[in-house]
């Protein structure tokens, strides 16, 4: 008995061992349970700059980005990574900010160039910010206006922090964001401390008619605005590029729209007037545009542009460079303003602008039969016409105003840009009354965690546009700001050649029938 005893207690010397490691590995597994689960149930509170956990805006509605390439968790860890942890990383491996005698140094040197004096329209930053000039911005202001934005862009000490409220149409946020660290990076040390509410779709919302007299419009950036609007222009999200439909970055797709142009001389491009597009986007404009396609009687052709097609051919039949054999190109706005407008401008063919509602930054600089022919939207299809018909009787003229667009584009380079962005944070940054502190639930945002979210082909457009130091030259010197009739008689003036082209459509008009 004794031996079955002993021999009992040797056969399983080691039972508490087992049930102590067997413990053990229970309570890592659930450690490691529970922290797969913290870690998704933060990912899934985290909202990023590709759309994750954002509903498109309420004012436009647009589908819900659909995330289907990674598994639950790899997303998860992906936000985590992206969202938190890469911009430390950066920082501590060689991303950290020139110090403050390097700096110093550089701005001295940059200081002490020659800086040419922006273009004419930088002067309508001073008319764009003229509701603050007075009253000033105050904090207040800047987070009721967060009812109408979809991020916050907040600046300091040169870094780069968003807070996110809704989605963007396709990448528009994340190459907005690019520009504007580009903007940091070309000019280091010099970009302000800001605070800016951002909307990234198209149509403006602040009303200047539903302002009540004495009140603050609230301060709102987007990429265009109109008369009525207080919207606060700024440049759009293409300038980088738009790699969803292969346009490249602002001054490579300018370079290959002007070599296209250059393939035949103004007298053997096709005498019409040309439009391919969108008319499926809520545009009235368009839609009768599309009753004009009629070579022989408007002398127009106009292509219906069916973008899931395209996809499908690499967008090969929609080459912005292979579109400027026509010497006239028709703009027509879709939703709103249009991108499409700055290649237009570009080919050097004779611009044809349907009564244009829209502006966007740089449209102040149009000047009807100076570099555009303006188009009635009133008997649309008579009007274009009129048009071709005036260019093939007077083609050197209508040559000459194709050509100052041409160059008006080329002379927005890069460079003008992001002065133009330089000088309107800057105006706009003295107007406010506080010092900007990014919210608690803005994330930081830089090259290294953009790049992170950033799929391969949004990665070779981004990597394409980046800034590669440094600017070793200043900003243009900004216009003081003009006589505050400036702009009602700049407006006065187009508004009056305007009226002119229309009364040589009806007198040639009235001689037809």
């Amino acid at each position: 008995m004794a031996k079955q005893h002993a021999w009992a207690h040797s056969a399983h010397p080691r039972s508490p061992s087992y049930l102590f490691f067997s413990v053990v590995a229970l309570s890592f597994l659930s450690l490691i349970a529970l922290l797969i689960y913290k870690v998704d149930n933060f990912a899934s509170q985290t909202k990023t700059i590709v759309g994750h956990n954002l509903e498109p805006t309420p004012w436009h509605l647009f589908p819900p980005k659909n995330f289907t390439d990674e598994s639950r968790h790899s997303r998860a860890y992906k936000i985590i990574q992206c969202s938190y942890l890469t911009c430390r990383y950066a920082a501590t491996v060689g991303g950290a900010q020139p110090s403050e005698g390097q700096e110093e140094e550089r701005r001295g040197l940059v200081s002490s160039r020659t800086r040419p004096q922006c273009p004419n329209f930088f002067k309508f930053i001073y008319r764009d910010l003229e509701p603050w000039m007075k009253t000033r911005i105050s904090v207040n202001h800047i987070n009721e206006a967060k009812e109408h934005a979809a991020f916050r862009i907040v600046i300091v000490e040169g870094k780069l922090f968003v807070d996110l409220y809704y989605a963007c149409v396709q990448s528009r946020l994340m190459f907005t964001l690019w520009g504007i660290l580009q903007l940091i990076k070309k000019y280091p040390g010099m970009v302000p401390d800001v605070d800016m509410m951002f909307d990234c779709m198209d149509k403006p919302t602040i009303e200047r008619a539903r302002v009540e007299n004495g009140s603050l419009p609230l301060p709102l950036f987007r990429y265009c605005t109109t008369e009525a609007h207080f919207d606060i222009p700024f440049p759009d999200w293409s300038f980088w590029g738009w790699p969803e439909v292969n346009v490249e970055a602002w001054d490579e797709q300018f370079k290959e729209i002007k070599k296209g142009s250059q393939a035949q001389t103004w007298l053997k491009k096709i005498p019409r007037a040309y439009w391919k597009g969108n008319p499926d986007v809520e545009s009235p404009i368009r839609l009768a545009l599309m009753q004009c396609n009629d070579s022989n009687l408007w002398g127009t052709e106009i292509i219906r542009q069916d973008w899931a097609e395209e996809a499908k051919t690499g967008y090969e039949r929609s080459k912005l460079s292979d579109q400027c054999n026509y010497r006239y190109k028709i703009y027509a706005e879709g939703y709103a303003w249009s991108v499409s407008l700055k290649y237009i401008l570009s080919c050097g063919s004779l611009p044809l602008l349907i009564s244009p509602q829209y502006e966007d930054f740089f449209t102040r600089a149009l000047v009807p039969k100076l570099n555009y022919w303006p188009v009635s939207n009133v008997d649309l299809c008579r009007s274009i016409k009129f048009a071709v018909d005036w260019g093939n009787t007077n083609p050197s003229q209508a040559e000459a105003v194709g050509k100052r667009a041409q160059h008006l584009m080329e002379s927005l380079s890069m460079d003008r840009v992001y002065d133009y962005m330089f000088h309107l944070i800057s105006e706009y940054a003295k107007l406010q009354d506080f010092k900007p502190v990014p919210p608690s639930s803005a994330q930081q945002v830089c090259e290294e965690s953009l790049l992170c979210f950033a799929d391969d082909k949004q990665k070779e457009f981004l990597k394409k546009s980046a800034v590669t130091d440094g600017s070793s030259t200043p900003p243009c010197t900004l216009i003081k700001r003009p006589n505050p009739n400036f702009f009602t008689i700049w407006n006065d003036q187009k508004r009056k050649i305007i009226d002119n082209v229309r009364d040589m459509e009806n007198r040639a008009n009235a001689a037809i029938t």
